[in-house]
């Protein structure tokens, strides 16, 4: 059953009446890139005591400022730990982090696993087994939105696995996100956000379709994203993408190539299941030689360019 549980702001106490950061939960947080490093400075800022670490050092060393503790590993960061937070870039690179030399599954039985990268149907089933092999509580949690909602702790959690451990989570994620979603079964949290990704591939290609057509047409395609911003038809996604084609300003709020990686788990989910995604399986071959020619760490909306 899916139930909605309304998370604290950024940067309020993490327990109500609780002034101890010895009260709280030790969170370590692997993966401190563009998503995690904001989303391991808000759980730092938030009160509580966190332990980070990242295969490029120099991206966890800022962190270090927030109060959080630089580890020189994956078995480091979790020494000590409750709750381990995963944000990497694929399902390989998260199990390396979990099973490699010195990676977390080191910490023994009874660890809360919380896996919040987009690896993938697959990969969560692997991951979670290799959770249950080691004794440890996996919980998959991809979340909805990009850098500046991770800045401003205002993600949307996709949550999914054991209900007993959702209320030692809720502090964590009540300064991560705005809301919290749990969707039943560890997995289904991968599910759902592989669907609303291929939902906003799709609405990328169709802006950046819709323009190139206005203006093959002779159009002002501005003259056209007004329109669609004054009916129905405008989606606030799209208009707010076809202004930032039209801009021409392509600094990453989601980066391309991350956007490609998650319409290609998409189109692998769907096959597997006997789903058809005609559009996505349509827009694949041009977004990945856009993103190969050099314009996969540009935001999505660089897919215009070559529309």
């Amino acid at each position: 059953m899916t139930t909605t549980q309304p998370e604290a702001q950024p940067g309020t106490p993490v327990q109500s009446g609780r002034d101890d950061r010895a009260a709280t939960p030790v969170v370590a947080f692997l993966g401190t890139g563009r998503m995690g490093g904001p989303m391991a400075a808000n759980l730092a800022r938030g009160g509580f005591d966190v332990r980070v670490w990242n295969r490029t050092v120099a991206h966890a060393e800022p962190l270090a400022a927030d109060g959080a503790v630089v580890a020189a590993s994956p078995a480091d960061a979790v020494l000590g730990a409750t709750i381990v937070i995963t944000m990497l870039a694929d399902g390989a690179a998260t199990e390396q982090a979990a099973t490699g030399p010195g990676g977390l599954l080191a910490a023994g039985p009874g660890i809360i696993w919380v896996q919040m990268g987009t690896v993938g149907v697959e990969w969560t089933t692997r991951l979670a087994d290799l959770a249950a092999d080691r004794g440890a509580v996996y919980v998959d949690a991809p979340v909805s939105g990009s850098e500046g909602p991770a800045r401003a702790g205002q993600l949307v959690i996709l949550a999914s696995g054991p209900g007993q451990v959702r209320h030692v989570l809720a502090p964590v994620f009540g300064v991560l996100g705005r809301d919290t979603v749990w969707l039943g079964p560890a997995g289904n949290g991968t599910r759902v956000k592989l669907v609303l990704n291929n939902w906003l591939a799709d609405l990328a290609e169709m802006t950046a379709e819709t323009l190139s057509f206005a203006r093959r047409l002779g159009l002002d395609p501005a003259e056209v994203v007004d329109l669609l911003q004054s009916n129905p038809l405008g989606a606030p996604y799209a208009v707010q993408k076809a202004r930032v084609m039209l801009a021409g300003d392509f600094s990453p709020a989601f980066a391309l190539k991350n956007a490609l990686k998650d319409a290609e788990l998409a189109a692998q989910a769907a096959q597997a299941s006997g789903a058809t995604l005609t559009l996505t399986s349509a827009l694949l071959p041009r977004w990945r030689d856009t993103a190969a020619s050099g314009h996969g760490d540009d935001d999505v909306a660089a897919v215009y360019l070559t529309a």
